[in-house]
């Protein structure tokens, strides 16, 4: 099979389903910005696979890569095809809301912003976060014109949060200092 098929070269993709929609369709941009999201997550995890220690975090990672996958696709979904796949559950929220308060549980409290930085992971974690709230974004303006899963809107909020929370601990795992931003 060809990877590439031509139905394309006039603007206009295929979400699951079959309808035909241009690729500007607000259902393509939140799919594909969450695609992006998914790359930034997969490398991310690559940055941290070569650390041992690190282990926990590769397979929250993986975790996450798993239900990105499930994202994109009901975003990709039109209406010929909404019983193609299976909305979010609601545990995946719960799951990402208590391994985000672990990771809090173990930083001391801050009142202002961090700077990202200090070690590529760091970093990478605050790619994802900042590329996360893109995804949302593009999500619920796909969501305020053809409808979203609820849960998966839910999920892409908390996720930033995730990443944003992974940045502080990978600071602490990897002894950078945190820089807080003061005005």
């Amino acid at each position: 099979m060809k990877i590439y098929t031509k139905t394309g070269d006039k603007g206009m993709t295929s979400l699951i389903g079959g309808e035909r929609v241009p690729k500007s369709d607000e259902r393509v941009e939140a799919y594909g910005t969450v695609d992006e999201l998914t790359a930034f997550t997969a490398l991310l995890a690559d940055e941290l696979r070569t650390d041992a220690s690190a282990a926990g975090y590769v397979d929250d990672l993986n975790r996450i890569l798993s239900r990105l996958m499930t994202v994109e696709a009901l975003l990709a979904t039109g209406t010929a095809g909404s019983d193609k796949v299976a909305p979010l559950a609601p545990e995946v929220v719960a799951w990402l809301e208590g391994r985000i308060d672990a990771l809090q549980a173990t930083l001391p409290d801050i009142d202002k912003f961090t700077l990202p930085g200090g070690h590529r992971a760091v970093s990478l974690s605050h790619v994802c976060r900042t590329v996360c709230r893109r995804a949302e974004r593009a999500a619920l303006r796909a969501d305020a014109k053809y409808g979203v899963d609820a849960t998966a809107l839910m999920w892409l909020n908390r996720l930033s949060d995730y990443f944003y929370t992974l940045g502080r601990t990978l600071t602490a795992h990897f002894g950078v200092e945190e820089t807080l931003w003061i005005p």
